[in-house]
């Protein structure tokens, strides 16, 4: 697909993040998406570094003519649990420390502006959502009729089969903000989970990652810094040679759905006790059948299985 008149109609909200920084670059770079503009909540990092980076990968890309809204600083019924500068520096860009944007962001707080951007083209904008799930929630709050008027929820979030990466039950994303993700997948409309079961399975080795940092671009000289620490992070943690292409695979999701098998559950999102942000899909035949509190859900499409190999090489021909 190469016409820009068919290519998808994109907001990300994002919390910036390395991987969320390749994520962004391998969108921009791919011509079946529209990046109409990126939304910036916590989580890796403060609302603050996270907004400032969404604008400056975007000035990096050469596309500082695409809005950033400023979203949530926090979860809706918790404590912000604070960045991780472990994984992604102190800055969330692997200590980068990318100069101020000439970009600003928009006046409108981001769960305003998504809705007003999806408003104005019911049922053709895609929502990915890569990090916490409060600004979803707020627009869901406010506006009663936000789920008619997106087309789709892909999210990068979750572990319906697998143990979690934030505690040994969930995975982070979610567990930022488990009251919000809870809404999200209660909502009828269709949400597509791109979570640990399947992007732990994408890694990218150290030829790969040279594949991308070498390319005479801005993006690749910054992917260069921040990969290289987010490489360091997993060497010490997980012994991976290589790191999880979190993100980016739910990016790669909307590029060749082929790619990924999905099963259709019912998931609720756990708010209480050591297995908070959990995210339980009812695995049964659901609808009436299903117990409570999954009787009331709509099915979820859940990624289960990817051609881990066809995900990389995709996102290695394609970022930067």
């Amino acid at each position: 697909m190469s016409s820009a008149a068919a290519a998808r109609p994109v907001i990300i909200d994002t919390d910036p993040g390395i991987d969320d920084a390749l994520a962004v670059f391998l969108a921009l770079a791919s011509p079946e998406l529209e990046v109409i503009g990126l939304t910036s909540v916590y989580g890796n990092v403060s609302i603050e570094a996270t907004t400032h980076n969404a604008l400056c990968l975007l000035e990096l890309a050469g596309r500082g003519d695409i809005p950033v809204a400023r979203g949530a600083a926090g979860p809706m019924a918790s404590a912000y649990r604070g960045a991780i500068p472990h994984i992604h520096g102190d800055d969330g860009q692997g200590n980068a420390n990318l100069a101020a944007p000439a970009a600003v962001p928009q006046a409108a707080a981001a769960h305003d502006w998504m809705y007003a951007r999806a408003a104005a083209a019911p049922g053709q904008v895609t929502l990915m959502a890569l990090g916490p799930l409060t600004n979803l929630a707020l627009a869901l709050q406010r506006y009663p009729d936000f789920p008619a008027v997106v087309r789709e929820i892909v999210l990068m979030g979750g572990n319906a089969l697998c143990p979690g990466n934030a505690s040994p039950a969930a995975e982070a994303n979610i567990f930022n903000d488990p009251e919000a993700a809870d809404l999200v997948f209660a909502q009828d409309w269709p949400v597509t989970m791109i979570g640990l079961d399947i992007t732990r399975k994408v890694v990218l080795r150290p030829a790969d990652v040279d594949a991308i940092v070498s390319r005479d671009t801005a993006p690749a000289r910054h992917l260069s810094t921040a990969l290289g620490f987010y490489q360091s992070f997993f060497a010490s943690t997980n012994r991976l040679d290589g790191l999880f292409a979190h993100d980016p695979t739910a990016v790669a999701y909307l590029l060749d759905e082929s790619l990924f098998n999905l099963s259709r559950w019912p998931v609720c999102v756990e708010t209480e006790g050591i297995s908070r942000g959990k995210t339980w899909p009812y695995v049964g035949a659901g609808g009436d059948e299903a117990p409570q509190p999954w009787r009331q859900r709509p099915p979820v499409a859940v990624a289960t299985e990817v051609d881990a190999a066809a995900v990389v090489r995709l996102i290695v021909e394609r970022t930067c």
